[in-house]
């Protein structure tokens, strides 16, 4: 079981342990991670997922998918170049140890 680690802009860390399969905004959401809504239930419909992905960790996880994932980022705010929606990260076993850095605000 993965684990994934939410970062709040304070540094306070939250490392949930995620089921394979599962989205990061929905293993944030079960284990009550601050700052991830996921208004919209997962479907990139609302960017209150928004995060940050660790540097470190792009290669394995891709950078925002052109189309509705890029379009719904530009609803959110402060978006980088290492911007995402959680609810389009995919966890798998590969993804053990990932850090997500959650924005100061969502909408």
């Amino acid at each position: 079981m993965p684990t994934i680690k939410y970062v709040e802009t304070d540094g306070t860390v939250h490392a949930v342990d995620a089921n394979s399969g599962i989205t990061a905004m929905e293993a944030a959401v079960k284990n009550a991670v601050p700052g991830i809504d996921g208004d919209c239930g997962g479907a990139a419909a609302c960017a209150t997922c928004h995060v940050y992905v660790d540097p470190d960790w792009i290669e394995k996880t891709g950078t925002a998918a052109e189309g509705l994932e890029k379009s719904m980022l530009d609803f959110a705010e402060d978006v980088r170049e290492t911007s995402r929606l959680a609810c389009q990260i995919a966890i798998t076993d590969e993804l053990d140890g990932l850090i997500l850095r959650l924005p100061e605000k969502q909408h």
